[in-house]
């Protein structure tokens, strides 16, 4: 089984598209471990704010096929996938990390480049992933973090319930 990371945003109907997503990669994988949700301002466009988290997976699935589930995960939850590529999500789902493959499978650049560019991804990958190291930079996401410039973006946690129970907590 290998572990992999997850980003998931989405700025239409977020509870909604977020909920069933977390529904989705939970009968597929069983058990996920799921960070704080943030909202953050869109970035690269106008835009409504988006909810954004990581969820950690154990996966006996190569990237290609993982690749396709996501993928179906999101088109259930009315991904478009015409237009820009900076534009609103129901739902958007990325492979972040693969176990320590670095690499390209299949036209899927991992660890994926916003890894350490987004406040949005490396944060909530920093709370469920402190001690796990960038298969690439060989840094822990809490070092990362800790080195990242923070004035950059900002982003927040938001109160968020699934399955009626709090996952996360605004304060």
């Amino acid at each position: 089984m290998t572990q992999v990371y997850l980003g998931l945003g989405s700025n239409i109907h977020r509870h909604q598209h977020i909920a069933a997503a977390l529904d989705a990669l939970h009968e597929v994988f069983g058990e996920l471990k799921i960070s704080t949700v943030y909202e953050s301002k869109s970035v690269g466009f106008n835009g409504s704010n988006f909810f954004n988290l990581v969820v950690g997976v154990q996966t006996a699935l190569s990237i290609s096929e993982l690749s396709k589930v996501l993928k179906n995960i999101e088109d259930e939850n009315g991904r478009c996938r015409q237009g820009p590529k900076f534009s609103p999500r129901t739902l958007d789902i990325d492979i972040l990390c693969y176990g320590d493959f670095v690499g390209v499978e299949n036209g899927i650049a991992l660890p994926r480049a916003e890894v350490v560019q987004n406040a949005f991804v490396l944060l909530p990958l920093a709370d469920i992933a402190a001690d796990a190291v960038h298969p690439a930079l060989q840094k822990t996401y809490a070092a990362l973090w800790q080195a990242y410039d923070k004035t950059s973006q900002s982003l927040w946690p938001v109160d968020f319930y699934w399955r009626d129970r709090k996952i996360s907590s605004a304060t």
